[in-house]
């Protein structure tokens, strides 16, 4: 359905959208609920998608769902134990230790969606439209130190690439960026979702990779 017929259905009542061939009522506008964070030592800017639905965070932070392993990863990488990060007895993210880790290991963190539409009521990329994107310049200017930005997946590698035009590198690996005038490395890290099949090992060894080149110790 495109053309007349689709702005009759945009402007009749609540706006819609079509998902596999059914109409649905387009959803409210989402923005980002956090701030970004910038740490002044910051040498690499990690970059996801957007946060999951409120309902499946475990604390006030990026990557706040549980069943992500980001923080897993980031236990397994600098402290040898995959739950270091981890309250076990409330099956929650330790919000304090996860920032003083930011802090201290120069790891700045937002998303390359500053404002969403979910087209469906969960944390799948795949269901996540951008409305705004995030101006990644601004970001940068803060931590002048940073020499790398890193998509966290698909959906914000995919989307870096397409807003500053450059190529999409491949996963574990990196292409060159230009953004407001300096030049960074552009890397593309695999998804910390479980849904990715991927061996927690193999994404920290990724992980590892990337860190050793932007001189982080681990």
């Amino acid at each position: 359905m495109f053309g007349k017929e689709k702005d009759f259905l945009i402007n009749r009542g609540k706006p819609k959208t079509i998902i596999f061939g059914k109409i649905f009522p387009m959803p409210d506008i989402e923005l980002h609920p956090l701030k970004p964070f910038l740490p002044q030592s910051a040498k690499v800017l990690l970059l996801g998608s957007f946060p999951p639905p409120r309902a499946r965070w475990s604390m006030d932070f990026f990557y706040p769902n549980f069943q992500n392993d980001m923080w897993r990863i980031m236990g397994l990488i600098f402290y040898g134990d995959k739950n270091y990060f981890v309250v076990s007895d409330a099956r929650r993210f330790d919000y304090e230790a996860v920032v003083k880790f930011c802090t201290e290991t120069g790891i700045a963190i937002f998303d390359t969606a500053s404002a969403v539409r979910r087209l469906q009521n969960n944390a799948s990329d795949k269901f996540l439209e951008i409305v705004e994107p995030t101006d990644l310049s601004v970001l940068l200017r803060q931590i002048p130190d940073c020499k790398a930005v890193v998509a966290t997946g698909e959906k914000s590698a995919t989307a870096i690439a397409e807003r500053y035009g450059c190529l999409l590198p491949k996963v574990g690996s990196y292409v060159p960026v230009t953004i407001g005038g300096r030049g960074y490395r552009f890397y593309r890290m695999p998804s910390s979702s479980r849904a990715y099949p991927l061996a927690l090992e193999r994404k920290a060894d990724f992980y590892i990779q990337m860190f050793k080149s932007v001189g982080i110790n681990v």
